[in-house]
């Protein structure tokens, strides 16, 4: 015969494990969820995500991964306005180079065309190793921004970005330091090499997306979440 108290103690257990598992394997907690984030990434596969360009992205363990280069994993179903993209990642060395892209016009069919149009926002702590500078560190608008911080982690602790649009103005916080603050129209250095972004306004509202680099650059994705701004 059960001893009922002990059922009921064991019925308690698993319903707290499911709530903490969200019945997906995938840990939970409920945190976002109850801030008021949308998750992009179900920790699964990459429904909703495109690849255009060089290379691909997949799912393993529960992040998403690369190899080749260069191309590019987009959001196919919106573009994004108002509101905050927050992208928790790792690099697999000490130092890996990806970006994740904001503001593209119009949906991406190659990948040259998010770098040249819309904005990306840089991951590679160590741009010197390229012979670039710091206007292409973690947190910038690549080639565009000088940075306010320089908090980005080595490899392969994590990092949490959080890119705030709201209307023309872009702000950057990595691990909870704000790197970037840009409004449209903001000046600008001029182009330095030609694989940098060609200058002018971008739009409000724009799709976005990951990239991956290169076989000698890899970076991990475990959350890519949305929430939208409540202006008072």
């Amino acid at each position: 015969m059960i001893n009922p108290n002990r059922f009921n103690k064991l019925h308690f257990i698993v319903l707290a494990f499911l709530w903490m598992f969200d019945f997906s394997g995938q840990a939970n907690f409920g945190k976002d969820q109850d801030k008021g984030w949308r998750q992009l990434f179900n920790g699964k596969d990459l429904t909703g995500w495109k690849q255009v360009g060089a290379g691909e992205h997949y799912v393993e363990d529960g992040l998403i991964a690369s190899h080749g280069g260069m191309g590019l994993l987009y959001w196919t179903k919106e573009k994004f306005s108002n509101c905050t993209i927050k992208v928790v990642y790792k690099m697999q060395k000490f130092n890996s180079n990806s970006g994740v892209f904001i503001r593209i016009p119009i949906e991406p069919r190659e990948a040259w065309m998010p770098v040249f149009y819309g904005y990306e926002v840089q991951i590679d702590n160590h741009p010197e190793t390229s012979n670039e500078d710091e206007y292409h560190i973690t947190g910038t608008l690549y080639s565009l921004t000088k940075p306010l911080a320089k908090p980005g982690k080595p490899g392969p602790e994590w990092n949490t970005m959080e890119i705030t649009l709201d209307g023309p103005r872009t702000i950057v916080y990595v691990n909870g330091e704000k790197v970037t603050d840009y409004k449209e129209g903001d000046p600008v250095p001029e182009r330095k090499f030609d694989f940098e972004p060609f200058r002018g306004p971008r739009p409000n509202s724009g799709y976005i997306g990951l990239q991956n680099h290169g076989d000698d650059d890899i970076v991990y994705f475990k959350e890519v979440a949305v929430k939208p701004l409540h202006k008072k």
